[in-house]
Order: C-alpha cells, then structure tokens, then sequence
C-alpha cells in the first residue's frame, strides 16, 4: 500500500510576531512547517515560531525569488504549501489539499484562490478576488525565475491544476500601509528592471500607469467597491507610476 503523500506548510516572514501565531495555527495539519525570517527582521517572530513547534530559519532578503527558492530547498515533504504570514488556510482549504495529493494528481502545481481583507473588508473587485496564487507545489517540480523580484510566480515542469477553497488574507489595516507596500513593491520592481537593463520609454510614465487604473478600476470593476475601491486603484497606479519613473531615470 503506498504511502500518504506529505505536506510542508512554509512561510515567509518579516516582522510578523502579530500574526504568526494564527498563521502557524492554521497549518497544524500539515506534516511539517517551516517559517522563513528575514533576517532584517527585529520583532519576535522567530521566537513566537519556535514556541508554535516551526522549523525556524533565517535568511538575508535578496528578492522574493530567491526567498522562495531558498524556502523550497528546506522543505522535505512531498508537497509544499506556501503562505505568508498574515495568510491563513481554512479547514476546508487544508481538507481539499489533503484529498488533492492524496489522489495522484497529474498537476505537479495548484493555483488557490485568495479572499483579500482590506480594512477589515472582503474586497471582491479591482483584481482581489479570486486573486489565484500558484501556492500547492510539488517538490522538485518547481523554482521561481530570479528575473521576477516582485510579485513572483513558480515555474512548474509539469501542468498546473486549481484548488476552489480560498487562503484568507488579512492584506491591509490602513490606507498608509497599503501605500507603504505598493512604494516598497514599486522600488524592488524597478530595480530589477534596471537589473535586467530595461529601459522604458518615457511615456510609459504617464501610459502605464493611466492602463492600470482602467484595468482595475473600469474593467475589472473597482468601482463596485465605492470610495475605498477608488483609493485603492489610484495608489496602485501611483505605485505603477513610481516603478516606470525610477526605471527611466535609473534611481531605484
């Protein structure tokens, strides 16, 4: 008879002594869980992973690649979940994860759906919902591409399959946090492309940004969401606009 497939839970973590715990909480289930600091980390997030019963590790952060990377090589069970750590998987995500590998699937990747909380709100436009992360991997069967520093995805050798229940994600309490992280994004996304030697055509400036505003705000319905819909799509495209303008001028 063969053997149940295993499970590491893995997280990455920088300052996150708030929400370890709940998130480590919501991988008990799995056969193994690894956290990964920061090791610009200052709070008590390793200790509070520790005390959970984690796998604790640390890293230097070069880009969310190689974090993922370097996560990917420390765990040791057949499949591995990722999560940040102000994700959670519900019951009912980690019963569709254990059926799925238990299965023998052909897919060698899953893609999760996410359920954005922002300002204690589910937003379910402007790209938030269903939000599909490519989080359940097969180990051996993935790596992420370093040329992606920002918003990185795995590349499977294999197919790709999808999960229905969603992560939970406590994304945002406050406008000026959402700010901060879309300016942090902004710059570790133009620095690689300035890594890579691309140089955008001034009008991008202005052009990528207005295109992105539309998608979200206009195609993708964020005016669903009224006024906290509106502020969201326009620091988006700020951010879009600080990415292409540090780019052009070569300032990341």
């Amino acid at each position: 008879m063969s053997q149940t497939p295993t499970v590491s839970g893995v997280v990455l973590a920088l300052n996150a002594a708030d929400t370890i715990d709940d998130c480590l909480r919501s991988l008990e289930w799995a056969d193994q869980r690894v956290v990964l600091v920061d090791s610009g980390t200052s709070d008590a997030t390793a200790q509070r992973a520790q005390a959970a019963g984690a796998e604790v590790h640390h890293r230097q952060f070069t880009t969310f690649a190689e974090q993922r990377n370097a996560a990917l090589d420390l765990a040791t069970a057949d499949w591995i979940m990722f999560l940040d750590a102000d994700e959670r998987v519900t019951p009912a995500l980690a019963t569709e994860i254990r059926a799925t590998v238990a299965s023998n699937p052909v897919p060698v990747g899953y893609w999760v759906p996410r359920r954005n909380i922002i300002l204690g709100r589910w937003v379910k436009h402007a790209g938030w919902y269903p939000d599909r992360q490519l989080r359940l991997l097969k180990r051996g069967w993935a790596r992420y591409p370093t040329d992606l520093p920002v918003h990185e995805v795995a590349i499977l050798n294999g197919t790709d399959g999808i999960l229905y229940q969603p992560i939970i994600h406590f994304n945002y309490r406050s406008l000026a946090e959402f700010w901060n992280r879309q300016r942090r994004y902004a710059r570790i996304a133009a620095q690689g492309m300035i890594h890579r030697n691309e140089t955008p055509r001034a009008r991008a400036v202005l052009g990528q940004p207005a295109r992105e505003f539309f998608r979200r705000f206009v195609s993708e319905a964020g005016y669903r969401e009224g006024p906290l819909g509106l502020a969201l799509c326009i620091m988006v495209a700020a951010g879009t606009f600080e990415t292409y303008a540090r780019a052009v001028l070569r300032r990341a």
